[in-house]
């Protein structure tokens, strides 16, 4: 019983230190609404100085409570997927607010229409260090049907649209994210800066290790009073999902937590669910992963192609050792083509030079239901420490078709390829209709490919693709870290059938009504891309899971982003060179 009774005390004071903090930010969310957009851009740039007096220990931490040795080139994922990520997403919600009086910045958006009639927007590359860091690489986010160039700024920043005496202060809840560090964060950045809402914070337990950290790097926000960091597990989301102080809610996470809060657990969920009378009626936005695609496309890819792309395809699924909400879960392969086998051969032994363990709860359960469901599944070795990651078949148990494994399982699905042009249009059906979820999907197709297809004709293929983001030769993880792309699934999921969510963050520019965004990324690194007409100069990309530098890259990119300068480029691009 004493143990029960000190249980109960504890919840009882993380519930008052929850109240505590919401009747704070209940005093101060009409306060924000009013916040100029000059105050804004002070109060983010105090939050970049904030970054950089952490970034080291937070990168650091993340690695070690990730199996990860500190200053190693795995531990740079940690580097550019935390205060990187974060850091570069500061940068251009300020350059945003700088121009938000009569939002001009949309006047240096290159938009052109697209084969659909649809109004296609460019938001990268934006400056000369975009050209220049992400050389070749190519961002544009697709409006849905309906926005046209005449009235895309009635489109853009509605927030800031609405009259300050007008305007109405809320207070949201934020779910934190368990995998990756800047996923909090910018959510955060999310409601406070495009929905005009001060944020109550509830740590992940899996990863609230970072909430010093996050405390040190909002610390303007929180010392204006309009954001709390608080910890809790399950139980205390509960009690924060129903406080009435709570208006709206954003989750990264899965569906059934998102159901669960919704419509509750159990056959009284189920209920609730089938009679369409949710438990909880306030707005919820959400990002909940999906079952990704990569979709390989035949082609004349030569030996070096597929080395390299066997790399993009191993960094796809083991980034984060494959807890992304958009890993790569099924490879779509091309059916007798010849040079398949070369490829996942090349895919096998990179697979097997990756030893980054497993982490995230859960996943040697999630791994071994894999196993079962999986077909014959080959396991690849990758030394002690790791466990072996899991390739099969996707056949058609709904198993591996629906369920998103957030670890190192890999499916492969053969289709029928007479030609380049029927075989994607098929793999984008299957795509559609057999996998679950609308988050991130990819495509790799040789660029002599896409010429003999048309490039109008392939655009109009693409556009079929019912995926919040999608990358051409590169993975749709980077629309996560190029945080002028909204991040987000394929509109259109409801609260019945959430699928990979509702609503999008990040989205700097501030775009709405946005259906999806489009990455396309150099088919060949630096130099043999120049070598072969490319007009690129990007190497490996830093993110890479074969990168030798990532963690000296990781780190010179967040101090560039901190204070970019030309003096610290030439290191950026050794580094980059080398890896």
């Amino acid at each position: 019983m004493d143990g029960a009774q000190t249980d109960i005390e504890g919840q009882d004071a993380l519930f008052d230190e929850y109240d505590a903090a919401l009747a704070e930010l209940n005093e101060a969310k009409d306060a924000w609404v009013k916040v100029s957009p000059t105050e804004r851009i002070a109060l983010l740039a105090g939050m970049k100085d904030g970054i950089m007096k952490v970034a080291e220990g937070w990168a650091d931490t993340s690695a070690r409570k990730k199996g990860l040795v500190a200053g190693t080139p795995i531990a740079g994922e940690e580097w550019l997927a935390g205060p990187y990520a974060t850091i570069a997403g500061v940068n251009a919600f300020m350059a945003t607010l700088n121009e938000i009086e009569g939002k001009t910045f949309v006047d240096h958006l290159p938009q052109r229409e697209l084969a659909t009639g649809q109004l296609g927007v460019k938001v990268l590359p934006h400056s000369i260090w975009d050209r220049l860091l992400l050389s070749g690489v190519r961002a544009e986010v697709w409006m849905q049907k309906g926005v046209t160039p005449a009235n895309l700024k009635k489109h853009v920043a509605i927030a800031y649209d609405i009259p300050e005496k007008d305007r109405i202060g809320k207070v949201a809840l934020v779910l934190g994210a368990g995998n990756v560090a800047a996923i909090t964060p910018l959510d955060v950045l999310q409601k406070l800066l495009l929905e005009d809402q001060v944020v109550i914070l509830k740590m992940n337990p899996i990863n609230d290790y970072l909430i010093d950290f996050y405390k040190i790097a909002m610390k303007p926000f929180i010392d204006g009073g309009f954001l709390r960091v608080v910890k809790g597990d399950a139980t205390g989301g509960a009690y924060l999902c129903e406080h009435p102080i709570v208006e709206e809610l954003h989750i990264t996470g899965s569906d059934a937590t998102h159901d669960a809060i919704v419509w509750g657990v159990g056959g009284k969920g189920a209920a609730n669910k089938k009679a369409g009378t949710p438990k909880n009626t306030k707005r919820f936005t959400s990002e909940l992963g999906s079952v990704s695609p990569t979709i390989v496309v035949p082609g004349p890819w030569t030996s070096a192609d597929i080395r390299f792309q066997a790399e993009n395809i191993a960094t796809m699924k083991l980034h984060n050792s494959g807890h992304n909400c958009i890993a790569t879960q099924a490879l779509v392969m091309p059916k007798d083509w010849a040079k398949g086998p070369a490829l996942l051969d090349a895919l096998k032994s990179v697979i097997a030079s990756s030893t980054r363990p497993t982490w995230y709860p859960g996943a040697e359960q999630r791994l071994n239901s894999y196993a079962e469901h999986g077909g014959k599944v080959e396991k690849i070795a990758r030394g002690e420490n790791a466990p072996p990651v899991m390739i099969g078949e996707i056949s058609e148990d709904t198993y591996n078709r629906s369920c998103e494994v957030f670890g190192p399982a890999l499916g492969i699905k053969e289709l029928d390829a007479s030609d380049a042009e029927s075989y994607l249009v098929a793999a984008i059906e299957y795509a559609n209709t057999e996998l679950w979820g609308t988050l991130g999907a990819n495509i790799l197709i040789h660029p002599k490919t896409i010429r003999k297809i048309g490039k109008k004709r392939f655009e109009e293929i693409l556009a079929a693709l019912r995926y919040g983001t999608i990358g051409v030769n590169g993975w749709c993880g980077l629309g996560f870290l190029i945080t002028a792309c909204p991040w987000g699934a394929f509109p259109g999921h409801t609260l019945e059938n959430i699928g990979s969510g509702i609503g999008t963050v990040h989205n700097s520019f501030m775009l709405e009504k946005t259906e999806k965004t489009v990455i396309q990324a150099p088919w060949r690194p630096f130099p043999r891309g120049v070598l072969s007409g490319q007009l690129s100069i990007l190497p490996r990309p830093p993110f890479f899971i074969t990168n030798k530098r990532q963690h000296k890259i990781g780190r010179l990119l967040t101090r560039f982003q901190y204070r970019p300068s030309w003096f610290k480029l030439p290191r950026i691009f050794l580094n980059a060179l080398l890896g």
